[in-house]
């Protein structure tokens, strides 16, 4: 009897073991989870620790150079640590330079993001996954059993799976939660991709054209996950703020057709669920609307949050970025935000030691950073990327150079993080409870993004109101208001 590929994964349940391992943004985590959700659906458990796995899947980040240093550093450790277990390695990483993972050792196949929504399945029919029973079939002749083997040869070599990202539309949701945190804080990816050609930027050439997931498919995530009883609800993407723009509303007839926008979708979770608080992740500063301010602004169940990527407070610079906004444009952005909701945490994405960035272009990025209403930021030392366009400018800024105004940008940033919290001290703070218990004291995470521990031994996901008495470190300190 003859059995064609197609047909084996419906026939054939894989009982094996995976360890998915996550490197890098939110995106990459929710990744993962929908890779886990994969592989279990295919007949696959999860193991603890990659050392118990007969499968490894290595989800990968490209965005810095240290990054593909970490994932070629795990794989040689996790093939150190298991040689029989079978790597698998995807993400970003894995779409941008397949060959050069595939020649490390260790490594049985390559599979890049243009093909991620289909790993398990390219896994178990080139035979990457072992067969080891055959399960809702009457034919268990060894006839049958010789044929279907026979689509499943063992790998000897890295095989790669990676086509170009822009023929794929593709995209891959499954709440993720954080690590340290699995009871609270789901992670919903609604977005991948980017249309933007950032000079720096090798993101949009790994994740391909920005797309969004379709808003049912949104609405009965959130659903599930308030029925699951999650207080609070992140959404995430890579370019969150451009969520709709590839979808439809309306339709010829009334000639009402047009692109869906994020408050859109922001409004249709807010009036067709019941999640208590949800959480936006980053919003480029073109998106950040006059409507998604009021709006923010006007309900408690959105989180007094706003991230927003800044890069460099020199308008030059932005202009050799290839961004789309200008200092004074952002300056505005940050402003309404700030006076919309005077007790929101406001962060930035800060890149120092771009090609060319002078003394003189790092001061005006400093005193940009000083004279806004920031509560913290995310500051990274620029990292040449192979294939984009700021890998062949002149003037690269020396190594240690760049460090220092990274250590620089980080104590004003220090400083302006502790400034805020300090406003605190006697007031009230709505914050929902993590995992984390230490020295009798529970973790929390407050609405406007402080981390809060609060006196006593608390259960995880209660959202609570806690009265501020202390700064300690980078945390708050206080206690359940009665």
């Amino acid at each position: 009897m003859a059995v064609a590929p197609a047909e084996v994964a419906h026939i054939i349940l894989f009982v094996g073991s995976f360890y998915v391992e996550n490197f890098g943004c939110r995106a990459t985590q929710a990744d993962g989870a929908a890779i886990e959700r994969q592989l279990t659906d295919s007949g696959l458990a999860r193991a603890g620790t990659a050392a118990e796995a007969e499968v490894v899947v290595l989800n990968t980040c490209t965005v810095t150079s240290s990054a593909d240093q970490d994932a070629r550093a795990a794989i040689r450790r996790i093939h150190r640590n298991n040689p029989a277990a079978r790597i698998l390695v995807t993400g970003c990483y894995a779409q941008r330079a397949p060959e050069e993972i595939a020649a490390i050792e260790g490594v049985s196949i390559v599979i890049g993001n243009s093909h991620k929504h289909r790993l398990a399945e390219i896994a178990i029919s080139s035979g990457f996954v072992s067969l080891h029973s055959i399960l809702s079939t009457t034919d268990t002749s060894s006839e049958f059993v010789a044929s279907v083997s026979a689509t499943l040869k063992p790998v000897h070599r890295a095989q790669v799976v990676v086509e170009d990202i822009f023929a794929h539309t593709a995209l891959m949701a499954a709440p993720v939660f954080d690590s340290d945190n699995e009871k609270t804080r789901p992670n919903l990816k609604v977005q991948d991709g980017c249309n933007n050609r950032c000079s720096f930027c090798v993101i949009p050439f790994v994740r391909g054209r920005s797309r969004s997931l379709p808003l049912g498919e949104v609405l009965s995530n959130v659903d599930q996950l308030v029925a699951n009883g999650y207080q609070e609800l992140v959404l995430s993407g890579i370019n969150l703020g451009k969520w709709g723009r590839d979808l439809r509303t309306g339709s010829e007839v009334n000639a009402a057709v047009r692109s869906l926008r994020f408050t859109d979708l922001l409004r249709a979770v807010l009036e067709r669920t019941s999640v208590p608080l949800l959480r936006i992740s980053s919003v480029e500063a073109m998106d950040w609307s006059d409507e998604l301010i009021e709006m923010m602004a006007g309900t408690t169940r959105i989180a007094r949050h706003a991230h927003v990527p800044l890069q460099s407070g020199s308008d030059r610079i932005l202009r050799l970025m290839h961004r789309r906004y200008r200092p004074w444009h952002y300056e505005d952005r940050i402003r309404r935000i700030h006076e919309a909701m005077p007790t929101a945490a406001i962060g930035a994405d800060v890149m120092v030691g771009f090609p060319g960035e002078t003394d003189e272009d790092f001061e005006q990025t400093r005193a940009f950073i000083e004279r806004l209403p920031f509560t913290y930021l995310h500051v990274f030392t620029y990292s040449s990327r192979p294939g984009t366009p700021s890998a062949e400018m002149p003037n690269q800024v020396p190594v240690q150079k760049a460090r220092e105004r990274n250590r620089i940008l980080r104590e004003v940033a220090a400083r302006k993080k502790h400034e805020f919290q300090q406003q605190f001290v006697g007031d009230t703070l709505r914050a929902l409870t993590l995992t984390q218990i230490s020295n009798g004291r529970t973790e929390a995470l407050t609405d406007n993004y402080q981390k809060l521990w609060i006196a006593g031994e608390l259960p995880a996901n209660r959202m609570l109101t806690a009265r501020i008495h202390s700064v300690e470190g980078e945390a708050l300190v206080g206690e359940v208001r009665d």
